[in-house]
């Protein structure tokens, strides 16, 4: 007879009696009624794990629904093991690959082996609906890593079996769903019944796999169109292809080969490339009457500043006198600032800054007179003085950095061909592998908690607790206007998680294990994990990525 353990159920507030070995599963549909929803996951001791965990010790559990971050991530990785399943029945000469996130789903091709006709991808559909109707088990499997790379050899999954030889890991996890082998980096969902919500649409040379809506898990969400990001993301997967690093095997190959050096200096100089185009269509304009205002935005972490003083280079090699102002000097006392619906101050709100005090000045500025320009000392949360003036001469341009500078409301007040709006973001173009993409959020997440922790003195515990405030913001203040930007600055580097490993790792592994940041901290721990490290002493101090490690060439 099977000894019995006791379990602290978060979700209950309450202990409860389970058999040794019970699966997390089993337990759930014991507390049914009192959990209120079906979990696809769990958090056992602040660690997602998956419904198949095995309980022998006492635990805390917290079982999460498909709509909490890590719930969704669980629900998306299993939808993309029953798009595959489903590929390789409809058209097994096709070679999936899952690049990126745009236009609220995800971004997927087959190959140049077969074309992506909407008809193909209504059969593709089809297929799927079919699996998740017979409600098929994701089976979780852990074998020697040699056993695993053969049986992904034998599908033809070339990318993971690169991945997995430069990772040397003695074991590793894998998943069977209906006679197919694949890896996903986190959990799945127990079944796929589960997955009832989602859609393909022809998008592009292939389509998007579509999840639920944030606001209505019963339905999908409405499409939206993001053009000038498709095209930011498109030249990046070109130049990858170019470059021969389209993924994280390939990347640490590159390292293992002693061909670091050669990528950094590739991909830095093609940031300077995407800069010298944008200054000189700036430059164009300028000298046909517009352009006085340079309106340079983009979410937490993209990279702003760097991306600013770079651009002001270029501008000058054009005979253009830049000069710099930060909207993060307009913003409010602290005390004042709005908060947003946990409590915390919303920093990134439009209306965390002065906008009266902003509007005056820019418009002082373009109307020829001197300014004083604030400062704001983030330590006290006031705004200063201390004498820094401005006045724009002839040939000089305004350069605006800030989150918000793409909202129309920031600039009301300002002639729209007077202004130019660059739009900054870090799409991450390297993937995992070919099912298993690189989120855009996880790379300014880990470059934040380098920079906060380095700079300001925050922990990665505060990070990570307020990196859900912060990506609401963004949703709300920051993405609904990256369309308007003429001009979109991709600002990611294909080297530079390599890089931030060695800094991210010692930051993360002081987040204990008894607060529920643990979770994230454990995730992102084991993603880095994933890449050999590249060397501080080889990144230029030009490099935006400097703005985050330090040692950079340009005063911050």
């Amino acid at each position: 007879m099977a000894s019995t353990i006791k379990i602290y159920c978060i979700n209950i507030s309450e202990y409860v009696e389970v058999e040794g070995g019970a699966s997390l599963l089993e337990v759930s549909r014991r507390l049914a009624p009192q959990l209120g929803f079906e979990p696809i996951c769990a958090r056992v001791n602040n660690k997602n794990e998956a419904m198949a965990y095995q309980l022998f010790q006492p635990k805390t559990v917290e079982f999460l629904p498909v709509t909490s971050p890590s719930g969704e991530r669980a629900y998306i990785r299993s939808l993309c093991m029953v798009l595959y399943r489903a590929v390789t029945r409809v058209a097994p000469q096709a070679r999936l690959s899952i690049e990126h996130s745009i236009s609220r789903g995800y971004y997927c091709r087959l190959g140049s082996a077969v074309e992506c006709t909407p008809g193909l991808v209504s059969a593709i559909a089809a297929e799927m609906r079919d699996i998740v109707g017979r409600d098929l088990p994701f089976e979780r499997n852990e074998a020697l890593t040699a056993d695993v790379i053969r049986l992904f050899e034998e599908q033809g999954l070339d990318d993971k079996v690169s991945l997995l030889r430069t990772t040397h890991q003695i074991y590793t996890t894998y998943y069977r769903l209906d006679g197919i082998c694949d890896s996903y980096y986190g959990t799945l969902a127990p079944r796929t019944g589960m997955l009832r919500v989602w859609e393909l649409r022809p998008f592009k040379e292939g389509f998007l796999l579509v999840g639920f809506d944030h606001a209505n898990p019963d339905v999908p969400p409405q499409h939206l169109t993001q053009e000038k990001m498709y095209r930011a993301f498109t030249d990046y997967v070109d130049f990858n292809a170019i470059a021969g690093v389209r993924n994280v095997g390939e990347l640490n190959d590159t390292v293992a080969r002693r061909r670091a050096a050669d990528l950094v200096n590739v991909t830095e100089a093609l940031h300077e490339k995407a800069l010298a185009r944008i200054s000189d269509e700036i430059t164009r304009r300028y000298h046909e009457g517009g352009a006085r205002v340079v309106l340079i935005a983009g979410p937490s972490s993209s990279g702003k500043t760097t991306t600013t003083k770079r651009l002001g280079i270029q501008l000058m090699t054009n005979l253009l006198k830049p000069q710099l102002i930060s909207l993060d000097n307009y913003f409010i006392n602290r005390e004042l600032t709005p908060r947003d619906e946990t409590g915390d101050y919303d920093y990134e709100s439009l209306y965390a800054l002065d906008l009266e005090q902003f509007n005056r000045d820019l418009n002082a500025i373009l109307a020829g007179e001197e300014v004083e320009l604030p400062t704001y000392n983030f330590e006290l949360g006031r705004r200063q003085y201390k004498g820094q003036r401005l006045r724009l001469d002839e040939g000089s341009i305004l350069l605006i950095e800030g989150i918000h500078g793409l909202n129309p409301a920031l600039t009301a007040q300002v002639e729209e061909r007077m202004k130019f709006r660059v739009y900054v973001s870090a799409l991450t173009t390297i993937t995992i592998d070919n099912h298993n993409w690189i989120p855009t959020t996880d790379n300014r997440l880990l470059r934040r908690i380098i920079r906060d922790h380095k700079y300001r003195g925050t922990s990665a515990i505060e990070t990570i607790r307020r990196w859900p405030s912060v990506r609401r913001g963004e949703e709300k203040w920051i993405f609904p206007y990256q369309e308007n930007a003429d001009a979109t600055f991709n600002s990611s580097l294909l080297y530079e998680l390599a890089v931030m490993r060695d800094f991210a790792e010692p930051i993360l592994k002081k987040v204990p294990h008894d607060v529920v940041e643990y979770s994230e901290a454990y995730r992102l721990l084991k993603f880095l994990s994933y890449f050999e490290p590249i060397e501080l002493r080889m990144i230029p101090s030009t490099s935006l990525l400097r703005e985050f490690l330090g040692g950079s060439s340009f005063k911050y």
